[in-house]
C-alpha cells in the first residue's frame, strides 16, 4: 500500500502522487513517511526529500527548512522553498552563503533571535551546496 506525498513551495505544488517511502530531513534527523506511519508534525531542516518507489529513488528534491504533517496514508511537505536536485545552482547557493556570512558578521551578537535565524538559513545554503554536487561546506 503506497503513501500520497505531496512537495508544496510558496510557489506551487512541486510533487504529487503516491510512492512507497519518502525520506525526509528534519530538523532532529531523517525520517521515512511510509504506509501506516504514526501520525506526527516535524520541523524541516535544509537537505534532500528521496521518495522511493519499487526499492530505488525515483525523485530527489532540496528543501530549505518548513515543515512535514505525516498520517497513516498520507506526508505533506510544507517547505520554505523546494526546487528539483536537477535544478539546483552551487554557484547561487554558495553567493547565498557569501552574503549570509557577510550578514552573520555584522550582525549584533546579542540580538539571538535574529543570529539563531542567520545561522538556520546558513546551514540551509550549506546543504544545497552539498547536493546540487557543490564541495561539502564546513560551518560554525
Amino acid at each position: 500500500m503506497p503513501i500520497k506525498v505531496e512537495i508544496v513551495s510558496p510557489e506551487k505544488v512541486l510533487f504529487s502522487r503516491a510512492v512507497d517511502m519518502a525520506l525526509i530531513p528534519g530538523l532532529e534527523g531523517d525520517i521515512a513517511a511510509m504506509p501506516d506511519h504514526a501520525p506526527m508534525m516535524l520541523l524541516l531542516r535544509g537537505g534532500v526529500v528521496e521518495l522511493h518507489q519499487d526499492g530505488a529513488v525515483t525523485d530527489r528534491f532540496f528543501v530549505a527548512g518548513g515543515f512535514a504533517d505525516m498520517t497513516e496514508t498520507s506526508c505533506t511537505i510544507l517547505a520554505d522553498q523546494a526546487t528539483a536536485l536537477s535544478d539546483l545552482s552551487v554557484e547561487a547557493a554558495q553567493a547565498r552563503l557569501a552574503e549570509l556570512e557577510a550578514s552573520y558578521d555584522k550582525a549584533d551578537k546579542m540580538n539571538v533571535p535574529v543570529l539563531d535565524l542567520l545561522m538556520a538559513k546558513m546551514q540551509s545554503a550549506r546543504a544545497e551546496i552539498e547536493a546540487a554536487g557543490g564541495p561539502a561546506v564546513q560551518g560554525a
